[in-house]
């Protein structure tokens, strides 16, 4: 198997195990130091006008980025999180919920903003470059992005020991499933993504947790 047929069967699996996942996923909340300090940093970056929200999941942050947006695109793999994310906000809220694999989804406009909740962390290291110019892609001029995320892996997630970013996770009913963790640091991922031409700030909470904001910084990109 090739190295990207076997990238494409690990997200695969990923896909699958947060399909699985979506009943209970709201009970895997870490309860860990720092957590409280990314919804403060969202509500001080105000994530306002049009905002895109990329791996939405069963929508723990929609809520909050209607608070300031006047609409909300929020996009995910899992029908199963979609359904939950759809009965978590009011009725007639100003939210179009929208199933798609997210390294295959094209924008079908552009946004004042792109929002990820612990989502930048399931992205592969081969995806990462592509990953970031769909996002440059789906904004508007001047559109902002935030992202929160966590670095986070158990012991016996690592089934491929410390130096691999694909860990094992299981469902509450035992299943096993390969997914994708990278352990970003934050000064890394913040230099990282210089390098392709983003300008975010990226800052590490108390605990495990860390969040990005900012914007594109190369002439030529939204």
């Amino acid at each position: 198997m090739n190295t990207e047929s076997a990238q494409d069967q690990l997200l695969a699996e990923q896909r699958a195990y947060y399909r699985a996942l979506a009943p209970d996923y709201l009970d895997q909340v870490l309860d860990l130091p720092g957590g409280a300090e990314l919804t403060d940093a969202l509500d001080a970056f105000r994530p306002a006008g049009s905002v895109l929200e990329l791996a939405c999941g069963p929508g723990v942050w929609t809520p909050q980025l209607l608070r300031y947006a006047s609409d909300v695109t929020a996009v995910d793999a899992s029908p199963e999180m979609l359904a939950i994310a759809a009965g978590r906000v009011p009725a007639g809220a100003p939210v179009r919920f929208v199933e798609a694999d997210l390294f295959a989804w094209e924008p079908d406009r552009r946004y004042d903003v792109a929002f990820m909740g612990f989502w930048l962390s399931h992205v592969p290291a081969g995806r990462f470059e592509s990953f970031w110019s769909r996002v440059a892609a789906a904004l508007a001029p001047g559109g902002r992005v935030f992202f929160a995320d966590d670095r986070y892996r158990t012991p016996d997630e690592l089934i491929e020991g410390p130096a691999s970013a694909t860990i094992q996770r299981r469902t509450p009913d035992g299943t096993a499933y390969r997914i994708v963790k990278v352990p970003h640091e934050p000064a890394a991922l913040e230099t990282r993504l210089r390098e392709l031409g983003w300008d975010i700030t990226v800052t590490p909470t108390a605990g495990p947790f860390f969040w990005g904001a900012g914007r594109p910084a190369r002439a030529g990109q939204p």
